[in-house]
């Protein structure tokens, strides 16, 4: 949530500053602001409730600035105000500060500053941290800067400018993502890399606890105590382009639309087809350990908390393991076991989700062995964790997550095949596995053919203001994950179930204006999925029906059917997603609503 962008170099700052500023816009926000320094000059200073595109008076500015920051937030402490928007000063109007995160002990800060004299002008918790460094300040803005960062408690992506020495930009870090870029004479900071591609792909990543001092084409780095770290520059492959809409409406249908290539991206050079094995090279060096493990444990948070859902029963199924999946904003409220026999795996699209980040350090701190997949190079989860596994699903703009998920899928498909062919999984299944899963994304491909059909389903049933969504088994996750996508895409009630528990109070509600979307692929449970079908349409519900190819009874006792190809039963979450993600995507457009950018949450969930 929130976005930070800042730049030190030759250029005006300004244009700069708002071309980074929209491409944050999909984390969500409330309010924005910039503050530029130019040669001595007094600060320039804007902040205002409301949309950035809304803001005529700026893009006819022609100030000059060389150095400068700006900020989206999304409201956390304190009301959405101008007042309250960042960046934040101090008393004199000297030193900036853009903040993403929480700072949980700012009110004793506040009033411990307050009695040293110091003026607060709005409710935030950030503000404390200007005022915390001028009560530092001595000579070094650097040295302050960390003497305020040790009374700090919670998470912050900090960016830093002081008027008494303009030609820097500070960037500082502790559970919340903020990357580093370099050009000529130049300088580059930003809470996500999507700001910077315009100017570099070569990033350098900051870590928890770590400080970054930005001139002029030059970076330099120091944990708290002021020792230098030297950092990896982490070279994304990702273009300009991709982060751009390519021609379609928004990045929602785009990103949609882009999963026959995230796909093929997800298991390039993954596959062993002959030999039925997965080949991840981010495993090799812990294959022995992995071979010791008796038990997987799943830790992700929404869409991603799905995924490990999908992967729970692939890996009891064919892997032959134990596990079990959580969501990471209750596991580490449990008093949860943590043995050297378990593997954690942590799953997340952005490696930057506060939750889940918070479960890995607590399984880190208790001795766990520790996996990650996620998506975004030089992430913090794909930095802390024992080994890893991307995804490569590429920049993900909408904040309903779509090819980034169904990228987890099959990267939890390779996980089942490499920790089953360790074990009890045979050369003849391990082999089917990785046939069909060479082969899914031309299936993605036939799905999508029927866009247009998804679409005469949405406008046949716009009118309606509810949905129910139930699957077993595999497809249990995907109702859940079905019913988010519609919450986020239409604002509507929209809720998932197994299909087994309706008889436990969910048929209850059931009428004819209580549209269900059963998905029923011709799998293991299929005959108990009818039945559900059945108790549904006994209620006068209206019914979407998720079938096979070939299943031409369904259309019998159902009202709609959207039809999938056939697959192996563990990769069919991968296929039956999609529809309900391309129903989702046209009911809010039908609807008006904004369906990249959701109101009131955001893509990357960096608090707790």
């Amino acid at each position: 949530m929130c976005g930070i962008i800042g730049y030190i170099g030759k250029q005006n700052a300004l244009p700069i500053l708002l071309s980074g500023l929209k491409r944050l816009e999909y984390r969500g926000y409330d309010s924005y602001g910039v503050c530029m320094f130019n040669n001595g000059e007094e600060p320039f200073l804007y902040k205002k409730v409301g949309k950035i595109s809304e803001a005529q008076e700026l893009s006819h500015l022609t100030i000059q600035g060389h150095v400068g920051q700006a900020h989206t937030r999304w409201a956390t402490t304190g009301l959405v105000t101008d007042e309250n928007a960042h960046p934040h000063f101090d008393c004199k109007k000297e030193i900036f500060v853009v903040h993403n995160g929480i700072i949980e002990n700012y009110q004793a800060l506040k009033e411990r500053l307050i009695r040293g004299g110091h003026r607060f002008t709005s409710e935030t918790d950030t503000e404390v941290i200007p005022h915390l460094i001028e009560h530092f300040f001595k000579q070094d803005i650097e040295s302050a800067v960390r003497k305020a960062l040790r009374l700090l408690k919670g998470t912050y992506g900090l960016l830093i400018m002081s008027k008494k020495d303009p030609e820097k930009l500070i960037a500082a870090r502790r559970s919340s993502p903020l990357v580093v870029s370099l050009g000529d004479e130049e300088g580059f900071v930003a809470s996500d890399p999507s700001a910077l591609l315009s100017y570099s792909n070569r990033m350098v990543f900051l870590g928890d606890g770590e400080v970054a001092t930005v001139t002029r084409g030059k970076v330099s780095i120091t944990d708290l105590a002021s020792n230098p770290i030297e950092k990896e520059v982490v070279e994304l492959g990702w273009s300009v382009e991709e982060a751009e809409k390519g021609g379609y409406p928004h990045f929602l249908l785009k990103e949609i639309m882009e999963q026959p290539e995230s796909m093929k991206n997800a298991l390039r050079g993954r596959l062993m087809l002959q030999e039925g094995m997965a080949k991840l090279g981010g495993l090799e060096e812990m294959e022995k350990k992995l071979r010791d493990v008796e038990k997987v444990h799943i830790l992700a948070c929404g869409t991603a908390s799905y995924a490990a859902k999908v992967g729970e029963y692939m890996l009891e199924e064919y892997a032959g393991i134990p596990c079990e999946a959580d969501i990471g904003s209750e596991f580490r409220y449990r008093k949860p076991i943590i043995d050297k026999k378990t593997l954690f795996v942590f799953v997340s699209q952005s490696g930057e989700t506060a939750d889940t980040l918070a479960a890995l350090a607590e399984v880190k701190e208790k001795g766990g062995l520790t996996l990650g997949i996620v998506n975004v190079v030089g992430s913090a989860l794909a930095r802390e964790v024992d080994a890893g596994i991307y995804t490569h699903a590429g920049p993900e703009v909408a904040v309903a997550s779509t090819k980034a998920f169904t990228a987890q899928l099959a990267v939890l498909a390779l996980l089942t095949l490499f920790l089953g062919r360790q074990r009890q999984l045979s050369l003849v299944m391990g082999s089917r596995i990785a046939k069909e899963l060479s082969h899914i994304s031309e299936l993605i491909e036939r799905v999508l053919e029927n866009a247009s059909q998804v679409q005469e389903i949405a406008q046949a049933y716009q009118d309606f203001s509810k949905f129910w969504l139930i699957g077993r088994k595999y497809n249990y996750p995907i109702a859940l994950e079905g019913a988010l996508k519609l919450k986020e895409a239409t604002r509507l009630h929209a809720e998932g179930t197994a299909g087994g528990e309706l008889k436990h109070g969910s048929l209850a509600v059931i009428d004819e204006d209580f549209p269900t979307i059963a998905i029923a692929p011709s799998d293991s449970v299929y005959e108990k999925t009818r039945a559900n079908i059945q108790e549904i349409k006994v209620r006068k519900g209206p019914v979407i029906a998720i079938a096979t190819e070939g299943n031409e009874e369904i259309k019998s006792f159902v009202n709609h059917v959207i039809y999938i190809p056939k697959t192996l039963e563990m990769l069919t979450p991968i296929l039956s997603v999609i529809p309900l993600q391309l129903f989702a995507y046209y009911s809010g457009v039908l609807r008006g609503c904004d369906v990249d950018r959701p109101a009131n949450i955001a893509k990357t969930v960096t608090v707790e």
